[in-house]
C-alpha cells in the first residue's frame, strides 16, 4: 500500500516537470527550421534559372550577375545541419550569407527593370513571381520558426519546468536576429529639393 500511495504521488509530480512540453518544444523548432530551410533552398533553387535568363538580356550586367552567384555560392557552402540552430555564431553566419543573396537578389531585380524586352519575357516574370513568392514563404516559415523558439524558451525558463530544462540539459535556444537593429530605428532620409532630383 505503501509503494502504491508513493508511486501514485511520484506519478503526480511528474506530470507538472515540463518534460514532455520541453520534447514537444524542441520538436517543434526542428520542424519550424526544416521549413525554413526549406523555402531557403526553394530560393537557392531559382538562382540558377533567374541568372540566366537575365544573362541572355543584361549581359553587361556581370558586377550584379556575378554577385549573385557568389551569394548563391556561399549559401550553398554552408554545411546546415540541425545543430547550426542551436549554435548562435553558426546561426549569425547563415543568416548573413542568406542576407546578402537576398541583398544581390534585389540588386538584380533593379537591373532588370533597365531591360523592358527581359520584363516583357514569360519566363524571367515567371521566375520573378516564383521568387517573390518564395520571399513570402521565408518571411513566414522564418515566423513561425521564431514562435516556435519562444514558445520552447518561455518552457525552459518556467517554473517549474526550468528544473526539468537543466536537469536534462536542455538550454534557451537562439533565434533569428536583425542585422543592424539601429538603422530600423532610423526614420530614411527624404529630400524633395530641386538639387535631389539632377
Amino acid at each position: 500500500m505503501r509503494k502504491l500511495l508513493l508511486s501514485l504521488l511520484l506519478v503526480g509530480s511528474l506530470s507538472g516537470c515540463g518534460y514532455n512540453s520541453l520534447q514537444a518544444g524542441d520538436e517543434q523548432i526542428k520542424a519550424s527550421w526544416s521549413e525554413v530551410l526549406n523555402q531557403y533552398q526553394r530560393r537557392a533553387d531559382l538562382v540558377p534559372n533567374l541568372v540566366n535568363t537575365v544573362k541572355g538580356y543584361a549581359s553587361h550586367e556581370q558586377t550584379v550577375l556575378q554577385q549573385v552567384t557568389a551569394a548563391r555560392a556561399r549559401v550553398g557552402s554552408l554545411q546546415v545541419t540541425p545543430e547550426l540552430a542551436a549554435n548562435p555564431q553558426a546561426l549569425a553566419q547563415f543568416q548573413g550569407a542568406q542576407a546578402q543573396l537576398g541583398s544581390a537578389l534585389s540588386r538584380l531585380m533593379v537591373v532588370s527593370e533597365n531591360y523592358p524586352q527581359l520584363k516583357a519575357d514569360a519566363g524571367f516574370r515567371d521566375l520573378q513571381a516564383q521568387l517573390e513568392g518564395t520571399e513570402n514563404r521565408i518571411t513566414v516559415a522564418r515566423n513561425r520558426y521564431i514562435q516556435a523558439v519562444q514558445e520552447y524558451n518561455v518552457t525552459v525558463r518556467s517554473f517549474p519546468s526550468n528544473l526539468t530544462a537543466m536537469m536534462f540539459g536542455h538550454t534557451v535556444k537562439p533565434n533569428f536576429t536583425v542585422d543592424n537593429e539601429k538603422a530600423l530605428a532610423t526614420p530614411p532620409r527624404v529630400d524633395f529639393s530641386a538639387s535631389a532630383a539632377q
